[in-house]
């Protein structure tokens, strides 16, 4: 990173600003919401063997990986007037993913064979997730362009609250609409109808909140953002992709660190979470039973408890300073790792939700602390491009969890409840990952 560039200096914004920022993110993690804590559902009702579940998670994260640092170099090299820099990639993307998500419901009911219907899911998923990755990454960046030092623990958090709050509808989408009559069961290989409404009011949802942001958010342009941030106009325009990443502050490197064990246990929820929660409590693992879709459900409302209970720990996570910051995120890990272990082992939906309390605690800490840490360390210049790379850091363990899953599951017994506690382990390597980390500030003058 070149420390020869002029200082930044970030304006405080106002309270009001930093909500209209943020608020999308309420749709984008809609559908975020919805795809993972669906997903083992989906994909074993519509005929999926257990031991091969992971096949199907290695696709979205590898579009992850693909879209969101192309989405950031590009960004970083876009300006379109009265739209702005990162507007126009989520409003591609949240074109392309109310197709999908009007079409992923649905992949048993079009008379497909077993196989070509979970070929169609699987394709459904990547599209999903590539549309999702495009319109979530303009919200990271936007702080990163926008917020100063100063704000950053505050915006992060809120960012994640709103991500929170659009989630925890959506996991509640299945139970509410159970609730009131919609049918939870639906012949072999098709998903019920309590699921396919939940993708459609995600949907709905999605678009309202995309709308809104788009109308109220202005990004700065070219000459105020270069101003702000103590840059040249055409600074970055020589600079190739494999420059920019070669010059990555440190800190980009050692946070990845921490993000490999923390994404790689949440991906072990995310594909055998509902078949623990089945097999534990409702004690079956026949996905096309009342029983298994009753688990299915009660994974949302823990998925939802969850995310109520980050949104309460974010609002903690405001008021975070340098001193306490890495403390915290080591906190986190600590009590996602037993919250994994919990649920592993949980006999009953109280201690499940005992287990999910940490879960959500984790989950705040794992969706801002690290990014605060990774903007104060950036100069402004490449900020889109080092947000998408970093993604990399929430994807690629993810690949490297589905991969390494063909072999730990039969190595635990072929028990699904046995891959959680392998996340509790990895959550809680993490810990020790987290005090790698140095903090550094190009508004304070520090050097990397």
């Amino acid at each position: 990173m070149d420390k020869e560039k002029g200082k930044k200096m970030l304006p405080t914004l106002a309270f009001s600003t930093l909500m209209l920022m943020t608020f999308g993110n309420l749709g984008t993690s809609m559908a975020f919401a919805l795809q993972s804590s669906n997903m083992g559902r989906i994909f074993q009702t519509l005929g999926a063997d257990p031991t091969k579940l992971g096949y199907f998670f290695i696709l979205p994260p590898l579009a992850g990986m693909i879209v969101q640092p192309l989405v950031g170099y590009f960004s970083d090299r876009t300006w379109i007037p009265k739209i702005g820099r990162r507007l126009p990639y989520l409003i591609i993307g949240t074109i392309v993913a109310v197709v999908v998500m009007c079409l992923l419901p649905n992949s048993g009911s079009f008379g497909f064979k077993t196989s070509t219907a979970l070929w169609f899911g699987a394709i459904s998923i990547l599209f999903m997730d590539l549309s999702s990755n495009m319109s979530m990454q303009p919200f990271k960046m936007m702080i990163s362009d926008m917020v100063n030092d100063e704000q950053k623990d505050t915006a992060w958090s809120w960012q994640t609250i709103w991500g929170n709050i659009g989630s925890v509808a959506a996991d509640l989408f299945p139970f509410f609409l159970t609730w009131i009559g919609v049918t939870n069961v639906a012949a072999k290989g098709e998903l019920p109808d309590s699921v396919k409404f939940s993708f459609y009011l995600g949907t709905l949802i999605l678009v309202v909140s995309s709308i809104f942001t788009i109308w109220k958010v202005d990004e700065y342009d070219p000459e105020t953002y270069a101003k702000y941030h103590g840059l040249s106009e055409e600074d970055h325009i020589s600079e190739n992709f494999f420059t920019i990443v070669k010059n990555a502050p440190k800190v980009f490197w050692t946070l990845g660190l921490v993000e490999f064990f923390a994404w790689s246990a949440f991906q072990y929820l995310w594909t055998y979470g509902t078949g623990a929660v089945a097999k534990n409590i409702w004690h079956t693992t026949n996905a096309a039973s009342a029983a298994y879709q009753a688990a299915g459900n009660w994974f949302g409302v823990l998925s939802a408890i969850q995310v109520v209970v980050a949104i309460i720990w974010g609002l903690v996570l405001t008021k975070l300073n340098d001193k306490i910051r890495k403390p915290a995120y080591a906190f986190g890990m600590l009590v996602g790792a037993l919250g994994f272990w919990g649920l592993s082992v949980a006999p009953t939906r109280f201690l499940s939700v005992i287990a999910f309390i940490g879960i959500g605690i984790s989950w705040v800490t794992i969706n801002s602390i690290p990014f605060t840490i990774l903007t104060n360390a950036l100069d402004g210049n490449h900020d889109g491009t080092y947000m998408g790379l970093f993604n990399c850091w929430i994807c690629f363990p993810q690949i490297v969890a589905s991969i390494a899953s063909f072999a730990l599951f039969p190595l635990l017994g072929n028990d699904i409840p046995h891959m959680l506690t392998m996340a509790g382990v990895l959550c809680f390597i993490g810990i020790f990952a987290v005090y790698v980390v140095k903090e550094t500030s190009v508004e304070k003058g520090d050097i990397d």
